[in-house]
């Protein structure tokens, strides 16, 4: 009996030590602040507390969970029955998204760890046209003046755009000019009148239909302001695309009539004379059935001039007809690899390195 009493005693004991701590309340512990524009800076809350206990409340430490909020608090003992404040600041520069944070507050409250909350949604800022568009065209700006379509199927039409800004206080007006050669590349302008700091878009399609070429092809369209017609590299640019023939609706009976290309990997074309000019050829054979038709054969490097060969039938031979021309060429050994383009459904891009050599 002795034993309950006494352990009741100390319960009180320790209930009264409580009451005579300080007590720390808030009017809120978490606080959303919605949706924030990065570009408007810093946003701010106030989290007000009181103590409600019997001693003076002191906060000896307040720490947010990342360095993009700042804490500052009230750092005085507050007083029973008086209020004090956290105010937490939230930096969203370089921080577009979702976000949530906790403050910890340390202090000698009866409950010495308290942890506040606040959260939002940061919506980026738009970079401005003069830090996006940094390649000048003429009175324009654009981000970059080529435009690569990818691989385009024989008979696809294939779209894609570029940019254009006018970073200038006066409005121009946009037109594109083409080469008659490149006549299957469709253009449009979106904006013809663009105005200060505004944007426009210059829109491609590639009509692969309507062009002969097969495998890499670079097509060119100028940018032509205010009526002024100026065909030079400033105001170039370039569409690329990989035009490539569609197999994907043959039957078998069309796989089992399919030519078939026989070629060696690699060519000795043999010895040139420096600055003179050498034409040689090399043999494709076709082992299948129907004609192979060799669509193109295309080097990246202009001192070689190359001629595909007529459709050759089945069982015969054909040659690709090779001129190479070595006035920028230095004396020395060469190689270089050329793309062989054909009908032959499971060889229809082949590669063939030819070496010679310059004396």
């Amino acid at each position: 009996m002795k034993k309950i009493f006494s352990t009741l005693c100390m319960a009180l004991a320790a209930v009264a030590m409580m009451a005579q701590d300080p007590v720390i309340t808030f009017e809120k512990t978490e606080h959303d602040f919605g949706k924030i524009n990065e570009g408007d800076g810093r946003v701010s809350v106030v989290f007000s507390f009181k103590n409600e206990g019997m001693a003076p409340l002191v906060l000896s430490n307040v720490r947010a969970s990342c360095g993009c909020t700042t804490p500052t608090w009230t750092k005085e003992p507050v007083e029973p029955g008086q209020t004090g404040s956290i105010t937490v600041t939230y930096n969203p520069n370089g921080r577009p998204g979702r976000f949530q944070k906790t403050v910890t507050i340390t202090s000698n409250a009866s409950e010495p760890t308290k942890k506040v909350y606040i959260k939002g949604e940061v919506i980026p800022k738009q970079a401005k046209p003069v830090n996006r568009y940094t390649v000048a065209v003429g009175e324009l700006n654009m981000k970059t003046k080529t435009l690569d379509l990818g691989t385009v199927k024989k008979g696809e039409h294939k779209s894609g755009e570029l940019e254009y800004a006018n970073l200038g206080k006066e409005a121009h007006e946009v037109a594109l000019e083409t080469r008659s050669a490149d006549s299957y590349l469709i253009n449009q302008v979106t904006l013809p009148t663009v105005n200060a700091n505004e944007i426009g878009k210059f829109v491609f399609a590639l009509e692969s239909e309507n062009t002969k070429l097969y495998g890499p092809v670079e097509v060119y369209a100028y940018v032509k302001i205010d009526d002024k017609s100026v065909q030079d590299e400033a105001h170039k640019l370039t569409i690329k695309a990989d035009i490539v023939e569609d197999f994907s609706g043959l039957t078998v009976e069309e796989k089992q009539q399919a030519p078939i290309m026989e070629m060696a990997n690699s060519i000795n074309l043999g010895k040139v004379a420096a600055g003179k000019v050498l034409k040689t050829s090399f043999p494709i054979k076709n082992t299948g059935v129907n004609p192979l038709e060799v669509h193109r054969v295309y080097c990246n490097d202009s001192n070689l001039r190359l001629k595909a060969p007529k459709p050759i039938k089945s069982g015969k031979k054909g040659a690709v007809t090779v001129e190479i021309n070595t006035k920028d060429l230095q004396p020395g050994a060469y190689s270089r690899q050329l793309l062989v383009i054909t009908n032959d459904f499971e060889h229809s891009r082949e590669k063939v390195t030819v070496n010679f050599t310059v004396e």
